[in-house]
């Protein structure tokens, strides 16, 4: 115990250390949100990668989809780096960067208001993206409290309100290059920690090869006569694991927190090493969680005692329940690590958009063209300083919101990963990707998106789920495209000259 504390202070010490060191660049509303667009490779690609990964990969989708898929649930991981990282690096990157820049977009929010000349649908984003980031948010919450439940024996609503309020303390201080920062380290923690506790859990079960065969022993839950299926290449269920792919891969394309990341990025250059960094630390990572979760079946599940059902959610607490505690230290600050990354991410972007989208809307003019009515020096820089504080009461506010949903919280955490993902992935993937690309997307076509991403989600929400959560938040994304695709060939097209400037930063 004494160990696991230890550590575990001297993690925390750093981060608010961290935080306390970033406060002189976090002033203005650049360095609170976007460090300045300053950020280079490594920081950039750790914070993309942390948050990205988080306690709602290793305990809830690890344990819940290794549980129903076995060692195929590997693929999961390989497709979160290929295309939830790669893909997303060689498609989103430079484009983000250049046109972002060029129309001085600061959120995802801004992003649809500017490119597509509306306000309306940056107030309307901006509301979607406030209530969708909480379920996650809470989901994050959930998955490393359960962990610290099990590692401190401290209960449950002390671990979520301890977390919270952690988070809060550095995200407030030092804005984004806090985050940052605080992600490489937490990134470097997450690295070294997932390959020794893979080893350390194969080890226990005899080595691979023995995990491996002791896995094809147990019978499917569909046909209890038939053997195997839990270590085969592609599963019991091929189509299931394929919508999990396509959700927690894709996703990531559609997400204010995560492409906010290409907002901030130093330059052309510093993306193609992002890129490769980016790459390499999701194969770890997440084909770790991953494949480390596929051998769940071979430790007793945990039962919730009300429903009768598997708690999903306690199964890799219950694997990591045996290591040694200088391991089971190492996996809370992995998780610790993961899951606090995630949150700052979350919180920063949700404050940000409503602050900047929603409370003060500046109207911006085009590189080129001439503001009206321009204000003194003195004057914006005050104005300035306001929106960093609210965005730092508004941070809190998130996270209170967000706790009163962990403390109690409706359902596993992968189908609040579900909700939250298929809901804004849903909205903004296909208008926010094609917008980069195509200059025939349209208004209408972008309010189409919002409605079938968003509608669809919560209609299936309302209805009771009869779409499970992850399949019907890889239909919202990917049906996204062919909804813009056709409402943009219906409907009429923003005028040329507009969008010759905004599509001049390529040039």
């Amino acid at each position: 115990m004494f160990i696991k504390v230890f550590l575990t202070v001297i993690f925390l010490a750093v981060m608010v250390g961290v935080g306390i060191y970033s406060h002189k660049q976090a002033k203005s509303v650049d360095g609170f949100v976007l460090g300045g667009r300053s950020v280079g490779p490594w920081l950039t690609a750790f914070a993309y990668g942390t948050s990205y990964f988080s306690a709602v990969v290793f305990v809830g989708y690890a344990g819940q989809f290794g549980w129903k898929y076995g060692l195929s649930s590997a693929w999961i991981g390989i497709g979160n780096a290929i295309i939830g990282s790669l893909l997303a690096w060689l498609l989103l990157g430079r484009r983000t960067k250049l046109m972002t820049q060029h129309i001085e977009s600061r959120t995802m929010p801004d992003f649809f208001g500017t490119r597509y000349e509306s306000q309306n649908l940056r107030v309307v984003a901006s509301v979607i993206a406030f209530i969708f980031l909480i379920p996650y948010t809470a989901g994050v919450y959930s998955g490393i409290s359960r962990l610290f439940e099990m590692g401190f024996g401290i209960p449950y609503e002390y671990c979520v309100i301890g977390m919270a309020a952690f988070t809060a303390i550095y995200v407030i201080f030092g804005g984004y290059k806090a985050t940052a920062m605080n992600d490489f380290i937490q990134g470097i923690i997450m690295l070294f920690g997932i390959v020794t506790v893979i080893a350390a859990v194969l080890s226990s079960q005899g080595g691979l090869a023995n995990a491996v065969e002791k896995l094809s022993e147990l019978p499917s839950d569909a046909d209890p006569t038939v053997n195997g299926g839990f270590a085969s290449w592609f599963g019991p269920d091929p189509w299931g694991l394929l919508g999990v792919i396509v959700l927690t891969s894709l996703g990531t394309m559609g997400l204010p927190q995560m492409v906010g990341k290409f907002y901030s990025i130093t330059d052309e250059s510093a993306i193609r090493r992002g890129t490769i960094i980016s790459t390499i630390f999701a194969f770890i990572i997440a084909g770790g969680c991953y494949f480390l979760g596929g051998f769940g079946r071979l430790y007793d599940p945990v039962i919730n005692e009300a429903t009768g059902k598997i708690a999903f959610d306690s199964i890799v607490p219950a694997m990591l329940v045996t290591l040694p505690d200088a391991l089971i230290a190492l996996v809370v600050l992995l998780v610790l690590s993961a899951s606090m990354s995630t949150l700052a991410s979350l919180v920063l972007t949700s404050s940000s958009t409503m602050t900047l989208d929603l409370i003060y809307r500046d109207k911006k003019s085009l590189p080129g063209e001439v503001e009206e009515g321009s204000i003194d020096d003195i004057v914006a820089e005050k104005i300035e300083l306001r929106k960093v504080v609210v965005m730092r009461v508004l941070i809190v506010f998130f996270i209170v919101i967000s706790l009163m949903i962990a403390l109690n919280p409706p359902t596993f955490i992968a189908q609040l990963m579900g909700i939250s993902w298929g809901a804004l992935a849903g909205a903004f993937l296909a208008p926010f990707m094609l917008g980069l690309y195509w200059r025939g997307v349209t208004k209408a076509a972008v309010w189409a998106c919002f409605i079938w991403g968003v509608g669809l989600t919560v209609v299936n929400m309302l209805l009771g789920n009869p779409i499970n959560p992850i399949n019907c938040g890889a239909l919202a994304m990917l049906g996204g495209f062919p909804v813009v695709w056709f409402a943009s060939l219906l409907s009429p097209k923003l005028s040329k000259g507009y969008v010759d400037k905004m599509f001049e930063c390529y040039k």
